[in-house]
């Protein structure tokens, strides 16, 4: 039920992003709920400073008490090591906010989901690496079978023969480049592929 509640609170936070309230939300705002949904995001304390530009335009003056009180609580749900996992794997950042009888526990969470993300990051661009060089190659072999064509085609004139070898040539060079960087891309995904996994089975909040 936390992991949810936090979940739904980050994402309308992220949605709604740094827009400012109108008049009436800032008339009618609870500013301890809001200070609760800054908290439980994780956002630093100059956030309520964004609140009080926009409401200032209305004149009015956001409840500062009201504010922190809720924030000190959001924060409480927010500094969770459960959470600093969370955050750190899906590439969140941390503004440093949870207070310091909490911060090393989540710090030490959030620095395990950041490997975890990272780990992930790597395979997963191996990964897209392999598939552009593969389509690369692809288009490369094609390009060199209608440059084959030309040289050995009846119609084509000599000039057009010494053009297609040299492209022909300078082709097939890269062809070679591009399967030697995808043997080692491939050996590099078997590598990061296993380190993730290895990872995977030490670290204490996956699951």
């Amino acid at each position: 039920m936390r992991s949810a509640t936090l979940g739904l609170l980050a994402a309308a936070m992220l949605l709604s992003g740094c827009a400012t309230m109108n008049q009436a939300e800032c008339l009618t705002v609870d500013w301890q709920t809001v200070g609760f949904e800054d908290g439980v995001s994780g956002y630093s304390g100059d956030r309520i400073g964004q609140h009080r530009k926009a409401c200032a335009k209305h004149g009015i003056s956001p409840d500062l008490v009201g504010y922190q009180r809720g924030r000190e609580a959001g924060l409480r749900e927010y500094c969770q090591p459960a959470n600093g996992f969370r955050v750190g794997s899906h590439g969140g950042s941390y503004a440093g906010v949870c207070p310091a009888e909490l911060d090393g526990a989540f710090t030490t969470a959030y620095e395990s989901g950041r490997q975890l993300y990272s780990l992930e990051s790597r395979l997963s661009n191996a990964r897209s690496q392999i598939v552009s060089k593969r389509r690369e190659l692809e288009r490369v072999e094609d390009t060199m079978v209608k440059k084959t064509a030309v040289i050995v085609g009846s119609e084509s004139t000599g000039e057009q023969r010494a053009q297609a070898l040299v492209d022909t040539k300078q082709l097939a060079e890269r062809a070679g480049r591009l399967k030697s960087e995808i043997r080692q891309l491939e050996r590099d995904e078997v590598e990061y592929e296993r380190d993730l996994q290895d990872y995977r089975a030490r670290v204490a909040f996956i699951g």
